[in-house]
C-alpha cells in the first residue's frame, strides 16, 4: 500500500524547476560542427536559446531543460534517466525528444538567412503573455540624425539631450547581456551615419547577442560597406525602401544576395498608394522573404489591409513588431502617441533613445528613466 501511495504522491507533485539564469556553451575548436549556445532560463521554466548569436529559439519548459543538458554536456544516458524520472515519461521517448531537439539545432547552424526569432514546434506559451525576467529585445536609436536633404524637424531631436558615444553604447550592450537580453536592434534616424556602426555591431557579436539593423539602406549600395557590416556580425536587416529611387532597389538586391535575414519596410502614402501593388510584386520577385507595411495617413488604413493581404498571397511574411526608423515618411513629434501600442511593448522589448532615455516602445513617450543613470530594477519595474 505504501508503494501505491508513494507513486500517487510523485504523480501529483509538480516538477521542481531548474534554477533560472544564463548558461553558455562553446564547441571546442576541433569539433566537426563549431557552434556556441546561450540559454536564458526563466523562473517559470521556459527559456530562450541563442544559437551562434544569430537565432533565438523560444522554448517551453521541457525543451528548455533539454537545452540545459545540451549546454552542460550531460551524458545522454544520464540526461534520459533524469528527464524520465522528473517528467514520468518513458526513457525511449525522452531520448527521442532530446535527439530531435539536437538535430534541429544542428540544422539551424547550417541554414543561412534564418529569421532572428523562431519557435520550435513543441507545445509552448505565447511569448508576450508570461512573466519574464527581462525583455527579449532592446531597440536602440543610435542617432536621430538624417541624411542630407531631410528636414530635421521630422524626428524628435529637440527632447534628446545628446548622442551617446561608442563606449557608452557598448556599456549598454554589456549590461543588457548580463541581464540576459539576447537581441539588439540598431535604429535611428539613420544609424549608418554613425562611423562607429561596425564597431557597435562587432561588440554585440562578441557578447553573443543577435543584432539587427534598421536603415534606409542607401549606404548598402556600396558592397564593401555591406560586407564590413556582415563580417562584424550583423544578423538581420530591415531596409526602409524608397520605391522611386533605383539606388534603394540596388541596395535591396545587394542585401537579399547576402547571408542575412532581410525585412523590407514600405510606407504607403497618398502619393504611392496606386503603385504599391507593383512595388510588392517587385519586392517578391527579387527574393525577399518578409515585409513590414505601414500607412502615413489614417485614410489609407483600408489600403493597408488590402496590401497586407497581397503580401501574404505573394508568400511574404508580415513583420509587425519592429520599430520603423524615423524619416520623411515616418515623422514623429514629441506629442505623437500610438493609439494602440503593439502587444509586447514595454514587456517583450524596450526602446532606448540616443541619449539613453528608456521608453516602453517607439512612439510611446513615457520616459521610464535613463539606462546609464538609473538602476535596472527601477526601469524594468
Amino acid at each position: 500500500m505504501s508503494n501505491i501511495i508513494e507513486s500517487v504522491r510523485r504523480l501529483l507533485t509538480p516538477v521542481t524547476l531548474l534554477s533560472s539564469g544564463i548558461y553558455h556553451y562553446q564547441a571546442p575548436p576541433d569539433a566537426p560542427v563549431p557552434y556556441r549556445l546561450h540559454l536564458r532560463l526563466e523562473p517559470d521554466g521556459s527559456g530562450l536559446l541563442i544559437v551562434n548569436a544569430s537565432t533565438i529559439l523560444h522554448l517551453n519548459q521541457t525543451a528548455a531543460e533539454f537545452a540545459f543538458h545540451l549546454i552542460k554536456q550531460t551524458p545522454e544516458d544520464q540526461m534520459v534517466r533524469e528527464i524520465s524520472g522528473r517528467y514520468r515519461v518513458r526513457r525511449e521517448q525522452a531520448r527521442q525528444d532530446f535527439r530531435v531537439l539536437n538535430d534541429r539545432i544542428l540544422t539551424l547552424i547550417h541554414t543561412p538567412d534564418l529569421d532572428p526569432e523562431m519557435f520550435l514546434d513543441f507545445e509552448r506559451t505565447v511569448p508576450h503573455s508570461q512573466k519574464i525576467s527581462a525583455p527579449y529585445r532592446l531597440d536602440c536609436a543610435l542617432t536621430y540624425r538624417l541624411p542630407g536633404g531631410f528636414d530635421d524637424s521630422l524626428v524628435p531631436t529637440k527632447h534628446v539631450e545628446r548622442e551617446l558615444n561608442t563606449v557608452e553604447w557598448c556599456g549598454i550592450f554589456d549590461k543588457a547581456w548580463s541581464l540576459g537580453i539576447p537581441h539588439i536592434i540598431l535604429t535611428g534616424g539613420e544609424p549608418t551615419l554613425r562611423d562607429d556602426l561596425p564597431e557597435l555591431i562587432a561588440h554585440t557579436e562578441s557578447n553573443g547577442q543577435v543584432v539587427g539593423l534598421l536603415t534606409d539602406g542607401l549606404k548598402l549600395v556600396d558592397e564593401y560597406y555591406l560586407q564590413t557590416l556582415l563580417q562584424t556580425g550583423l544578423d538581420h536587416l530591415m531596409l526602409s525602401l524608397k520605391p522611386e529611387d533605383e539606388n534603394s532597389w540596388k541596395a535591396l538586391n545587394n542585401v537579399i544576395s547576402a547571408d542575412l535575414f532581410v525585412v523590407v519596410h514600405h510606407t504607403i502614402t497618398l502619393q504611392n498608394v496606386v503603385s504599391t501593388s507593383k512595388t510588392l510584386e517587385r519586392i517578391s520577385n527579387l527574393g525577399a522573404k518578409a515585409v513590414s507595411l505601414t500607412a502615413s495617413d489614417s485614410a489609407l488604413h483600408g489600403s493597408l489591409t488590402e496590401f497586407r493581404n497581397q503580401a501574404a498571397s505573394l508568400g511574404l511574411s508580415l513583420v509587425w513588431d519592429l520599430p520603423v526608423p524615423y524619416s520623411a515618411f515616418n515623422p514623429v513629434t514629441l506629442e505623437t502617441q500610438l493609439d494602440s501600442p503593439p502587444k509586447g511593448a514595454g514587456h517583450a522589448w524596450l526602446y532606448i533613445e540616443p541619449d539613453g532615455d528608456v521608453l516602453p516602445s517607439q512612439g510611446i513617450n513615457q520616459v521610464l528613466g535613463n539606462i546609464l543613470r538609473d538602476p535596472w530594477d527601477t526601469l524594468w519595474r
